[in-house]
């Protein structure tokens, strides 16, 4: 199997529909002799924040020395995103020869009479091998979808679990209330193992706190109050406390108040690494990892003169983040937003959060199944909000950017936003067009 039949085998199995269980998971790592078990790993769940923290934590590590995988979804622009080690996607023929193993697996699995493993479930099971067979030292493994019931915890003693913040999405799945959300997420808890979380809600809180209790893991809530002494499109500096000690003039390249917040859990995630189970993780490393840390697609200053900034806020945490972000930098009448949404996420309270800060609103549409046509977009749009100038944009993402720039002065700042699978397609075509 050579690349491209692993990438084209791995997307044929997407009609086997996306459907939460461990049973053909755990079956599947057994026959594969379990490397999941001989891996060091820290495991991070929630709705929002999981890709940065993640991508923060890993950088961390590498810093200090480490081989650390980072395995992340969705990927923007090449499946290969989603498996890393020392921020390097996994080759092509690493790929290839790593599915080959699995598909040899799936075709013992399915002799023994089980159903066939999801997209997900076989893409985790890769990762797991691969990881194994380059004999990292940590491996950031990031969850799919939920938690309690997601292929990645199949996992038994993960060194640490993470939880970030937890908001509504994925409801069919999940659950209607913030509570069943989270019991869902803090799936993820292991007995007797140390779980840092992002200060959350208090009814999620509350979940968490009892899960934590049942499974007598040692719960860290990281304290996100920080003082940030910069903050602009290029960069953050800021103040913080973790553990009781003080770290001052931090530097992220990543930006957004939220990114900070983020940053935080990230250095209480590797603090507990270095303090409960001794890996030496020097403070000098914290530093230059956080600044080292990149993650495309969130809020992401793609260009300038005007500014195009990308993110992939699809839900109502998200277009909080974004929306505090575009308050705290940019005019209302300098601002466009090219919006662009599936139909299954919370369109209504997204609109509500981004359109009062745009003058003009170009409503496109996500090359995706479930995607909003954009002329409904913009009907939802008018019914509620009256004083702002919007394009039914019917051409392709492509076209609805140049519709943008084109209206777009020097001083302007375009703001693309809406689906995360929307995200990479924009992010290739502005980076990719003279």
């Amino acid at each position: 199997m050579n690349y491209r039949e692993a990438l084209e085998y791995i997307h044929s199995t997407s009609k086997f529909g996306s459907v939460l269980g461990l049973e053909r998971i755990k079956k599947l790592m057994e026959i594969l002799g379990d490397p999941q078990e001989k891996l060091n790993i820290i495991h991070v769940g929630g709705t929002n924040g999981k890709g940065s923290t993640s991508s923060f934590i890993s950088h961390i590590l590498t810093q200090s020395g480490y081989k650390t995988g980072l395995f992340t979804s969705p990927y923007l622009e090449s499946f290969c995103e989603r498996i890393k080690i020392d921020s390097k996607d996994i080759g092509k023929d690493e790929l290839a020869k790593s599915a080959s193993a699995v598909k040899k697996a799936i075709d013992t699995l399915l002799d023994m009479g089980y159903d066939h493993p999801t997209e997900f479930e076989i893409v985790t099971a890769i990762a797991f091998y691969y990881y194994y067979e380059k004999e990292v030292d940590f491996l950031v493994l990031e969850v799919g979808l939920g938690g309690r019931y997601d292929a990645t915890n199949i996992i038994k003693k993960p060194l640490v679990s993470v939880i970030t913040p937890i908001d509504m999405d994925h409801m069919d799945m999940l659950g209607d209330t913030i509570e069943k959300i989270a019991y869902e997420k803090a799936g993820i808890i292991k007995p007797k193992m140390p779980v840092i979380v992002y200060p959350q809600s208090k009814e999620a809180m509350e979940v968490i706190k009892r899960v934590a209790a049942e499974k007598d893991s040692k719960l860290i809530i990281a304290d996100i109050e920080s003082n940030i002494k910069m903050s602009d499109l290029s960069a953050q500096v800021f103040n913080c406390t973790v553990d009781g000690h003080s770290f001052e003039d931090m530097k992220i390249r990543l930006i957004g108040r939220h990114q900070v917040n983020n940053a935080i859990v990230a250095l209480n995630v590797v603090w507990e690494l270095s303090k409960t189970f001794g890996y030496f993780i020097g403070k000098d490393c914290m530093y230059k990892g956080l600044e080292r840390t990149v993650w495309p697609g969130r809020l992401e200053l793609l260009k300038t003169e005007p500014n195009i900034i990308i993110d992939g806020a699809h839900n109502l945490h998200g277009a909080k983040a974004l929306s505090s972000f575009i308050k705290d930098n940019f005019k209302r009448e300098k601002t466009i937003l090219v919006l662009g949404m599936l139909r299954d996420k919370e369109v209504d309270k997204v609109i509500r959060q981004l359109v009062p800060l745009a003058e003009t609103i170009i409503c496109t549409s996500p090359e995706n199944p479930r995607a909003m046509d954009s002329s409904e977009l913009s009907r939802i749009i008018r019914k509620e909000f009256k004083n702002v100038h919007i394009i039914a944009s019917n051409n392709s993402i492509r076209k609805s950017i140049h519709e943008a720039v084109d209206i777009a002065k020097d001083d302007s700042t375009i703001i693309i936003a809406g689906s995360l699978y929307m995200i990479g397609s924009v992010r290739s075509i502005i980076l990719n067009e003279k």
